[in-house]
């Protein structure tokens, strides 16, 4: 059994921001004292939504007064919303009338909101989780839609986070899930993470791969406490979603948690996407991103890359004003037009670094695909544990017919710098046979 109480304590003796994390339960009334402890003198700024007000957000605010901290409180209404920078504003409004600390009783959004305005205000803040649902608690990083783009703002995580398990067991059952699914991204992202560590792009930071990857098969093995909302299992899943997001700090980027998987999702965002009237969470959004991930590696996984033809690739390379014209040509219709063109403006590699790569993946390919067995999970292994756990299986629970995912991975290829999969497909002349072999016939996303 792991003693994940001693990995939490040894993560945060590396993290940047995070100083204390307290989690167990019937511990929300030690809200106030954690406060005082580590803000004294301040005043509070209790920030939550409808949802996130009953939740846990009353009886914070309750305990607040009770222990005689000054405290002023923000509430969102019940309308759902995603973390738009217009409202991270209204947070820094009251903050500059009423100089506090923020203190976010919520989750993914609610998280992110605070810690940008804190951030701006040059103001440390507080956390009081009220679902497992996202790894963002604890990273040093904010997902913004700023003008209709979603991107990562660097900013300091929370300097202490409280997290009560009978508050979180107590959240929807589809929250749960989604940060199960959330989690569980981490399986592939570490995966291609590899890849770009070969390449030299992006090269693993062995502590930080450490805190998370070491453990996270054992944090990820309990769907079916995740599906019964059992307190103890989804209290590991919290604290999973934590060590994700310290090892975000640690690394000084969101490299160690996320990849191509979470870029569907910021597509589905970026686009409004909605199914039966809702906003998809998050988490189910990069639940079918990471479905079809593991697909893509399974499909890899079936090659032989020592086989490649590396003089012939790179023959074939295009120059940078091609592929700018490609993602100009791609992007267009999107509500971001520039957003390809910028991105494949950054991770664009010249003839002879391409040529470098793909001597690396040919040279080591054997050896290297030993290593990524025994990272990634197949598509059939993800399926099951997502379908235990009450996760997305499939496109189509969340909206998403095949021929949109198809469609979106052009995307996912062009939308950030970094380096994913699927630019190893481009660099090595199989993307069309990567992509087919999942989206073609008798690929498990066949349309």
């Amino acid at each position: 059994m792991i003693d994940f109480n001693a990995r939490i304590k040894d993560a945060l003796a590396l993290a940047s921001d995070t100083k204390v994390f307290q989690f167990g339960e019937d511990i929300l009334k030690h809200a106030p004292d954690l406060f005082m402890e580590n803000f004294p003198g301040k005043k509070a700024l209790i920030v939550a939504d409808g949802n996130t007000w009953v939740a846990a957000g009353e009886k914070v605010w309750s305990y607040f007064k009770g222990a005689g901290i000054e405290c002023r409180k923000h509430l969102f209404g019940m309308e759902e919303f995603h973390a738009d920078s217009i409202y991270s504003d209204e947070i820094g409004a009251e903050l500059d009338e009423f100089p506090s600390i923020p203190v976010a009783v919520g989750s993914g959004v609610i998280n992110d909101l605070c810690k940008l305005a804190a951030f701006r205000h040059n103001v440390p803040y507080m956390v009081v989780a009220t679902a497992a649902s996202v790894d963002g608690y604890s990273s040093s990083g904010a997902s913004i839609t700023v003008d209709g783009a979603k991107m990562t703002i660097e900013c300091k995580a929370p300097k202490v986070i409280l997290a009560d398990t009978n508050v979180l067991a107590s959240a929807p059952k589809e929250m749960t899930a989604a940060g199960y699914a959330d989690l569980a991204a981490k399986i592939p992202a570490g995966g291609e993470w590899m890849i770009a560590d070969l390449f030299g792009t992006e090269p693993i930071v062995p502590e930080a791969w450490k805190i998370l990857y070491e453990i996270l098969p054992e944090m990820i093995a309990d769907p079916e406490g995740i599906a019964a909302g059992n307190p103890e299992s989804v209290g590991i899943l919290f604290a999973g979603l934590t060590l994700s997001g310290i090892a975000m700090q640690v690394a000084h980027s969101s490299r160690p948690a996320s990849c191509a998987e979470h870029l569907y999702s910021h597509w589905l965002d970026m686009t409004g996407h909605t199914f039966n009237g809702k906003l998809q969470s998050h988490g189910f959004q990069v639940g079918v991103g990471t479905l079809t991930t593991c697909a893509f590696f399974d499909e890899l996984l079936k090659m032989d890359l020592s086989e490649i033809d590396v003089e012939a690739c790179v023959e074939k390379w295009p120059a940078l004003e091609e592929e700018q014209r490609r993602a100009r040509e791609i992007f267009k219709d999107f509500p971001v037009p520039e957003l390809g063109y910028t991105e494949i403006t950054k991770k664009y590699n010249d003839k002879e670094t391409v040529r470098r790569q793909l001597e690396l993946i040919k040279n080591n390919w054997h050896e290297f695909k030993k290593e990524l067995r025994k990272q990634v999970y197949s598509f059939d292994k993800m399926q099951n544990m997502f379908s235990i756990a009450g996760a997305p299986t499939c496109p189509e629970d969340i909206g998403v017919t095949r021929n949109q995912m198809r469609y979106l991975t052009d995307f996912v290829q062009l939308m950030r710098w970094r380096i994913n999969m699927l630019d190893l497909a481009k660099r090595g002349c199989f993307y069309d046979r990567l992509v087919d072999g999942v989206f073609g016939k008798g690929g498990v996303w066949e349309c």
